[in-house]
């Protein structure tokens, strides 16, 4: 019954079959004929069957040849082990271990880039305000500028895939946020295409970056778009799921427990399995040169994994293609909206200290902030930063330091410099998450954080919005240390 059941034939079917039509590769029957003839025996030997319905079985085989006592062949003891599953779920793991190779990779150049790009962004806009509006060189030097910038975009991309941006996560439900999106999309995907929205999760709560949702429902849209270039229809619906154990075992990397999900659906042309293997891999595309990037569903891949979820896709050439986001459910109430508006990139005249291992990136932060009114104490590394905060006068109003630098990195300088002068405000510079993220994910409270690559624009709101924000200390900064804290 166990074999009738495993190649899914009747009790009454099997008369007359012959064991030959039940492997998927001839070759697989050869190879066990010779081996079995030769040695008499083997122990796991890996074949492919298909069963009744033409489903391939990955098993393994060990048989015994049985002898009359004149030596001749009768037939064949044979145990056959069905490991389909277990070479599923290796090779899930296998993609996922790849993935996370490749995103380590991806995150190191982001981080990386990070520098370079601040540096190719910045220059640009210096030279730009100091050449007259005729001079035609401006056009080649804001053509560096707006390359750069979109290099800026591709990094974040990155970032998002190897899940090393940073998040600002809160409490959202997400009906309406997919719900508020659907007159962009609808201009998106065209007249061709049908948009179906069903918002079915009832309310319940995630814990999300807005912003990064939405950054996933576009991305999936602009996939499905893509399938369906003869028109066709696009749903996207949310709904509640209970993950449990068997979903886990069978989808590594999703965790049990409440989740809300995020199904994109659409009738485009569909995938094969060999593409489904790798649409998670950054810079695969089956699309035509020019016309992506392929790092659209990488991206989706990156955020829902950073977001602690999952990510699914079920696809057949011609069918269609659906993806679903799996999101852990909280019970938080959603957050209030903030009303804050921001700051302008406004000028100054408060100490800043600037930390920065990088000589370019430090130049030109000092420049930018120079012009701006602020007087700049630059320090090279740590070691520096604190023999100036200590031998400094006067006050010091704002740490604008990096994170990854030489000797100790800047969150623990920060905590040196503060013990030194109470009331000190501090700004990081990051391009990674990874060097500021807290153990859940997210940054910790108080922590400001300028996001490289920056441009001087950046840079000259994120330190005024430093110095302006309420907290701790004198509003105008702190007193220098007295002389005992000197050195002499």
């Amino acid at each position: 019954q166990a074999g009738l059941d495993l190649f899914g034939y009747g009790a009454d079917e099997v008369a007359g079959l012959r064991v030959k039509q039940l492997y998927a590769e001839p070759a697989d029957r050869a190879r066990f004929l010779e081996e079995i003839g030769r040695s008499g025996s083997v122990k796991d030997f890996a074949v492919s069957f298909r069963r009744k319905d033409g489903t391939p079985i990955d098993c393994l085989l060990s048989a015994t040849l049985r002898r009359d006592e004149a030596g001749t062949a009768l037939g064949y003891h044979v145990v056959i082990h069905d490991i389909t599953e277990r070479r599923r779920l290796e090779a899930q793991l296998r993609q996922s271990q790849k993935m996370e190779a490749i995103g380590g990779l991806a995150g190191g150049i982001a981080h990386d880039f990070g520098n370079l790009l601040t540096v190719i962004i910045g220059r640009p806009q210096l030279l730009l305000a100091d050449l007259p509006s005729d001079d035609r060189r401006g056009a080649d030097i804001d053509l560096i500028r707006r390359t750069a910038v979109r290099a800026s975009a591709l990094i974040q991309q990155l970032l998002a895939f190897s899940r090393k941006q940073v998040l600002q996560p809160k409490v959202v439900d997400l009906d309406p946020l997919v719900s508020g999106m659907a007159g962009m999309l609808r201009r998106l995907i065209g007249e061709d295409i049908e948009l179906v929205v069903a918002p079915r999760s009832a309310g319940v709560r995630i814990k999300a970056d807005p912003g990064q949702l939405e950054q996933v429902i576009l991305n999936l849209a602009v996939n499905a778009r893509d399938a369906m270039p003869r028109g066709g229809r696009l749903g996207i619906e949310t709904a509640q799921a209970e993950l449990d154990e068997q979903f886990s075992r069978q989808h590594p990397g999703a965790r049990t427990g409440p989740h809300v999900v995020l199904s994109v659906s659409d009738t485009g042309i569909g995938m094969d399995p060999a593409t489904r293997a790798r649409i998670f891999e950054p810079f695969f595309t089956t699309k035509e040169a020019g016309r992506g990037t392929g790092l659209g569903l990488s991206t989706v891949y990156g955020i829902a994994k950073q977001h602690g979820g999952y990510i699914a896709v079920e696809s057949e050439p011609g069918g269609g293609t659906t993806f679903r986001v799996y999101l852990p459910r909280v019970e938080e109430a959603v957050a209030p909206e903030d009303g804050a508006h921001p700051v302008a990139a406004g000028r100054g005249s408060e100490i800043v200290l600037l930390v920065e291992d990088e000589e370019e990136v430090r130049s030109l932060s000092r420049e930018i902030l120079e012009a701006r009114g602020y007087l700049v104490l630059e320090a090279t590394r740590p070691s520096e930063a604190l023999e100036i905060a200590r031998q400094h006068g006067g006050p010091i109003h704002l740490l604008l330091a990096d994170i990854v630098m030489p000797q100790m990195n800047g969150r623990r300088l920060a905590d040196k410099l503060t013990a030194l002068r109470p009331g000190l405000r501090v700004l990081h510079m990051s391009g990674y998450s990874d060097d500021v993220l807290g153990r859940h994910g997210s940054l910790d409270p108080g922590l400001a954080l300028l996001r490289k690559p920056f441009a001087p624009q950046d840079l000259a709101r994120a330190v005024r919005e430093a110095l302006d924000a309420p907290g701790p200390g004198a509003p105008h900064g702190c007193p220098g240390p007295t002389g005992s804290d000197r050195q002499g």
